[in-house]
């Protein structure tokens, strides 16, 4: 079993404050509700053109629990072929290990400029910091991670990299960093954005040593890494310069050819709302003899940083996600706050569950209680994975660890004290309702009541009406109705 993922600076533990200035913040909120929306609608209509969508989820569930069952062999197996085919992995324990095996690899190859394509591990590792503090300059490719290096911030969603950001301020940012070029320059329409970026990173292609990107995928069977993309940058970042480095974490490995595919007909539609990316792009070894293009060195940075520690556990099922972000498209607390509210690198739901299980509880101990548990994360999964019912196991081991407030804790322990007494809870569940009637009585609800601030202060609750649940249930029973 391996430590605790050595990680960047987090601001996980501040989430409250994070999430206070989050909602505060009229720009991420203008951002946030001309966004969230048009992802929901896209899956929802690439769901409906595919009949057979929800067994595809099945067939994508198993095939991560029989990877997950086996992931030493199938990653043994993924080595060799790699191997085979000309190139090199790496195995890393730790961030740190990783950040070495990277720094190794670039300095070897000479490198002074590194093109990157979009990599939430590489965001996890640091790489970009490390690489800087070692005199090596990294340049994003992805249009969405480019303008967030401008802005010296992290990704806020894991495949909209600037999620949070409106129109008005790409183009301050441009205008900011692009000082050789007309300060009066007009930004008709997005076009011309994508125009500026694309003129500023042609050269960097063309100049990069060594291309790093991260991998979709990893498949055993040919010694593959798979990158989906809509921009092409990927593409770029792994054929043009002479060393290829895929930065992957060891739950990316797949069996086959035939289970990736089944595996990207979920990716787009449940991310994007696309049948498939723009550009799939399977990446197998070196430049060989009689090609025309590639790489002259194929490395395969493999990463666990903390998640051998996952598997047997509870939370091993955390292990299926594949990244496409829509637990987060549709979750009402992600929706409010947006990602950098989480303070770490994997927002929404899934980092919910992930950021506890790398970083530790006691760091990210706020995040799995951030959630409504509504379900909607659930349901929309593309493998399945029971995230409401992961949170729960988390809280339980912040509950535990005595890492929940105090007052939290003895309200419980009040709960239950009621609770293991069936006729005592029913009293005083009585007794409450029908004095929060009496006192709400002609309104329809309060504003402010003692005890119960936490709720009040940013919503109403309402007044009581009719019967408690177990005495409706009751007089239910009687009648022989369900």
């Amino acid at each position: 079993m391996l430590g605790i993922a050595e990680t960047v600076l987090t601001t996980s533990p501040a989430f409250k404050e994070n999430a206070a200035r989050a909602l505060d913040d009229q720009g991420l909120q203008k951002a946030l509700g001309k966004a969230k929306g048009a992802f929901l609608q896209r899956r929802a209509d690439a769901v409906s053109r595919l009949p057979e969508f929800e067994e595809l989820r099945e067939v994508g569930k198993q095939i991560k629990n029989h990877t997950l069952a086996h992931l030493d062999f199938y990653l043994e197996t993924f080595a060799a072929n790699v191997e085979r085919a000309g190139g090199k992995v790496h195995w890393c324990a730790t961030a740190d290990d990783a950040r070495k095996a990277v720094l190794e690899i670039c300095r070897a190859a000479g490198a002074r400029t590194v093109t990157k394509g979009k990599s939430m591990i590489s965001e996890e590792l640091g790489i970009n910091d490390h690489l800087e503090a070692h005199g090596i300059t990294p340049v994003e490719t992805d249009l969405g991670e480019y303008i967030i290096q401008l802005r010296k911030e992290h990704p806020s969603h894991i495949i909209a990299p600037a999620f949070h950001l409106n129109r008005e301020d790409w183009e301050a940012d441009f205008r900011r960093a692009h000082t050789d070029l007309d300060p009066n320059r007009v930004f008709a329409e997005r076009r011309d954005i994508l125009t500026e970026a694309r003129s500023r990173l042609r050269q960097k292609f063309l100049a990069a040593d060594v291309g790093i990107t991260g991998a979709n995928f990893l498949v055993a069977e040919t010694g593959s890494s798979v990158i989906v993309t809509n921009e092409g940058n990927g593409d770029l970042t792994q054929t043009l310069p002479r060393v290829h480095i895929a930065l992957a974490s060891i739950e990316k490995v797949v069996p086959t050819l035939e289970d990736c595919v089944s595996l990207l007909r979920l990716l787009a539609r449940s991310a994007t709302g696309q049948d498939f990316s723009v550009y799939t792009t399977f990446s197998t070894g070196a430049r060989r003899e009689g090609d025309l293009d590639g790489p002259a060195e194929y490395h395969v940075v493999l990463v666990d940083n903390g998640r051998s520690n996952m598997i047997g556990t509870e939370f091993q099922e955390m292990l299926r996600c594949i990244r496409c972000a829509a637990c987060m498209n549709h979750c009402p607390v992600y929706g409010a706050v947006g990602g950098h509210a989480y303070g770490w690198v994997y927002p929404g739901p899934m980092g919910s569950v992930l950021t506890p299980s790398l970083i530790g509880v006691d760091k990210a101990g706020h995040l799995p209680n951030a959630s409504t548990f509504c379900g909607r994360c659930e349901s929309v999964c593309p493998v399945k994975i029971p995230l409401p019912k992961l949170m729960r196991h988390w809280r339980e081991r912040e509950y535990e660890r005595h890492l929940t407030p105090a007052t939290l804790r003895s309200n419980l322990g009040l709960w239950a004290w009621f609770a293991k007494r069936p006729g005592l809870y029913r009293a005083a569940t009585r007794a409450a309702v029908a004095l929060l009637a009496r006192l709400g009585r002609g309104k329809g609800a309060f504003a402010s009541l003692p005890l119960a601030g936490g709720w009040t202060r940013g919503r109403d609750l309402p007044v009581p009406q009719g019967r408690t649940f177990m005495a409706e249930y009751a007089r239910r029973q009687r009648e022989g109705r369900p």
